[in-house]
Order: C-alpha cells, then structure tokens, then sequence
C-alpha cells in the first residue's frame, strides 16, 4: 500500500511537471505570434493561428527544445535545419493556401512545415530525399494526429505527379533554378515559392505563378538562406 502510495505521488509530480511545461511553451508561442510574426508582416489571421497552434518543440531534438520559439533555424538530423518560424510563417502567408487546395511541399524535414500547412488543408503531399528523415516524419505526424499528410522518401526534383496537379508547390530547400518538372505539375492559377539562388551562400525567396502553360509571373519576396536541395538537381547547373 505505501509503494503504491509513493508512486501515485510521483506520477502526480511527473503529470504537474509536464503540464507546466507545456505552459511555458504555450506561452513562448504566443510571444512568437505577437512579437516575430505579427511584430514584422504576417497579417494573414489563419496562418497566425496555425503558428501559434502547432508544437514546434516536437520537431526538435528535446535538448532544443527551450529555443524552438526563438525566431532563427535549428539543426536536426542528417545535416538538415527546421526553418525560424517567421519565414515558416511568411512562405505559407505567400501562398495564399485555401482548405480546398492541394500542396505539395519538397523536403519534409521534421516535419513542422508539412503540420503547419496541414492545419490549413487536409491535401498535403511532401517529398523528403533522406529516407532516415522522411522515416522520422511520417511517425512525428501521425502521432500528432496529422494522419492525412501523404509522405514519400524520393527526389522532390521530379515532384509526385501520381498526385498532380497541385495548387501550390513550397520548396524547403535552395536550389539555383526551378526544377522543370514542379511548373510542369502546378495548376494553372497554382503558385510555388522556393529560396532561389546559390546553394551555397543566400537566395531570394521566389514566388512564380502560373498563368497558363508556360506563362509564368514571378515575384521576389526577400533574401533568405537554406539548406541546398540534393539529388537530381545537383546536376542541372
């Protein structure tokens, strides 16, 4: 009876200690909301609610956890980055994405972009090349309960065109032209933002509607810095 007792106390604890937890970051959220966010562009009401909705901190290693609401990147695994949450926030506002549409998002990553669209639309399709990464999404996102994502280990240069077309293409990774294939799987009316530029030093993170058939209109939105994209488009330069 008294080992019984000792262990309610510490499961008790234990309960108190992750519910104070998880109020420090409930509350880091909403200062990122108002101070990274609404404090700089983001206006678009949805994507501001999104942001302060979805746990950043379980897309991170548990030692990052404490910095996942401060507005910068953070490593992850194989060499890779989660974005700061502003520019997060920015490339999803930029696309203007309607719960109707479909998206196809190229390199997965942890996976916190793939919620963050996933809270707008339940069509969400992303390519990660890194089979150990794109392992580690598709559990993080159905354990969070982002059971419709479709996540698919292979070279975002060729997009998924068993799902095309899509209204919307974003691409997490630099790349220093715009694979051929994504234009050729976008609506017309769809749009696709990626960091365009070298790989090696900064882009511009590049907006291009399609008009129609090889129209395109294309927007500069800021200058940005990603991770590059691998594969097929290592060899196209």
């Amino acid at each position: 009876m008294k080992k019984s007792f000792y262990v309610i106390i510490i499961l008790l604890l234990a309960l108190s200690s992750a519910r104070a937890e998880e109020d420090l970051f409930a509350k880091a959220r909403k200062r990122m909301v108002e101070a990274d966010l609404k404090g700089r562009d983001i206006t678009d009401p949805a994507v501001l609610s999104v942001m302060g909705k979805v746990p950043r901190q379980l897309f991170v290693a548990r030692e990052l956890q404490k910095s996942a609401y401060n507005d910068h990147p953070l490593p992850i695994a194989e060499g890779q980055t989660i974005s700061q949450p502003y520019i997060v926030a920015l490339m999803t506002q930029v696309l203007k994405l309607k719960p109707t549409e479909k998206v196809l998002e190229i390199g997965t990553g942890s996976g916190y972009q793939a919620a963050v669209l996933a809270e707008i639309t339940d069509k969400v399709y992303t390519i990660e090349i890194r089979k150990p990464l794109a392992e580690e999404a598709s559990v993080r996102l159905k354990e969070l309960g982002y059971k419709d994502v479709k996540i698919k280990n292979a070279d975002g240069y060729f997009g998924w065109e068993e799902y095309a077309p899509f209204d919307a293409i974003i691409v997490t990774a630099a790349a220093n032209h715009i694979p051929p294939p994504l234009i050729k799987q976008l609506k017309d009316g769809g749009r696709l933002i990626i960091p365009l530029g070298s790989t090696t030093y900064y882009q511009t993170l590049t907006l291009v509607t399609k008009i129609k058939g090889d129209d395109l209109r294309v927007e500069h939105i800021t200058s940005v810095a990603f991770v590059p994209m691998t594969g097929e488009v290592q060899k196209k330069r």
